[in-house]
């Protein structure tokens, strides 16, 4: 099947944009166990699939009969800020980029026109530019092709977040970064902004063994502290806590103990990396990579009010290109509703938001589950 060098595969990736590239073997996970556990103590939530395709994760050659070798890659979508740069002044500058503007409050005797009052719902920051998975594929595919062409007979899988693919264990293997007690891939200068992706392959690569980044989180536990939901432990996160996948993955109702602590997230959640010490402000001088322009920020974020209103073709237009539309109408609505809800405590928009939120109520369409939700948002109106 023929054999290529690891530094041939880093110049191409380099090549082709990503911020990191490394190799490794194919074989067993070594946290099938833990894995096991998890998914037995139920810490996958809604998502039947990681159950389903547990054995695949586990054993990633299954995935491609006779796999070699994986090629693992990384994506910055936000580069850590440097003193001097672009108007960044101090460390403080931080906490100020992660202080978003409050809705306006209605003032005696102003309008509450549809129009002139908003509340705003954050959205992650991997979701606020470019889809991707769209992004990174075509990129891998190129690289396949470029190799397949001078391998004729070896093959390729390329794959982004959708394959059964326990990617952080594989990128900590090909030498990309540790995982952090948030679970997600650490690395010790650019941080933890990172997509990733990869290709698995029956090419054999030289020189493959990489150096595996030692645990840098110490006796560090702000992610642990900051988490709004309790969602994680050290090394473990309970999706049916966590922010992320409340808002983009559970297709149901959300737990009314935990819609309060959603705040002003309408698409994800960045806590446990805004407070990780790695992503920290860095001094003057300091190489923190490039982000890739596909994931320069379009919207940071969402009127809460207007996508209570929004239809599904109003869904489809305003989130083309993105990896939000993984979020169905419903679902947004929903956590448009919980954000609303959120504001009217915290801001006493009762009179901007009411029209909107009483919609939801008559709208024939919608589920019983949003009706009541849109209820419940109401009956904290009074």
């Amino acid at each position: 099947m023929g054999v290529v060098a690891a530094s041939v595969i880093a110049g191409r990736c380099e090549r082709l944009g990503f911020a990191l590239c490394g190799v490794c073997g194919v074989g067993e996970s070594a946290r099938a166990a833990e894995y096991d556990a998890w998914i037995a103590a139920g810490k996958h939530g809604s998502m039947e699939y990681l159950a389903r395709n547990a054995e695949v994760r586990k054993r990633p050659e299954l995935l491609l009969p006779g796999a070699k070798s994986v090629i693992v890659v990384g994506d910055l979508y936000r580069a850590r800020e440097v003193v001097g740069r672009a108007g960044v002044a101090s460390a403080a500058t931080e906490e100020e980029r992660r202080t978003y503007p409050a809705a306006p409050s209605l003032g005696e005797g102003e309008s509450d026109a549809r129009d002139e009052v908003r509340v705003l719902g954050r959205i992650a920051r991997y979701a606020q530019g470019r889809d991707y998975h769209k992004v990174m594929k075509k990129r891998l595919h190129e690289l396949c092709d470029a190799l397949a062409a001078e391998h004729p007979g070896a093959g390729f899988r390329a794959f982004v977040d959708t394959a059964p693919v326990m990617e952080r264990e594989l990128a900590l293997k090909a030498g990309l970064g540790w995982i952090g007690k948030h679970t997600l891939l650490i690395h010790p200068r650019l941080g933890s902004y990172m997509l990733l992706g990869g290709v698995m392959t029956t090419l054999e690569i030289s020189d493959a063994v990489a150096k595996v980044e030692p645990d840098h989180c110490g006796t560090c536990t702000r992610c642990i502290d900051a988490c709004p939901t309790q969602a994680i432990t050290a090394y473990s996160v309970d999706a049916r806590r966590c922010i992320s996948y409340l808002t983009i993955e559970r297709r149901g109702a959300i737990d009314e103990s935990l819609q309060a602590k959603i705040g002003e997230w309408i698409f994800g959640c960045d806590v446990c990396q805004e407070v990780c010490p790695h992503n920290s402000v860095r001094p003057a001088g300091s190489d923190v990579g490039v982000a890739h322009e596909a994931y320069a920020a379009a919207r940071e974020m969402l009127d809460a009010i207007a996508v209570l209103r929004w239809t599904e073709e109003d869904r489809r237009r305003e989130l083309a290109g993105t990896a939000m539309t993984r979020a169905k109408l419903e679902m947004l609505k929903r956590n448009a509703l919980i954000v609303v809800g959120n504001a009217v405590v915290d801001a006493g928009l009762k009179a901007a938001v009411r029209a909107a939120v009483e919609e939801v109520v008559g709208d024939s369409g919608a589920s019983a589950e949003l009706v009541a939700l849109a209820r419940g948002v109401l009956a904290r109106m009074t």
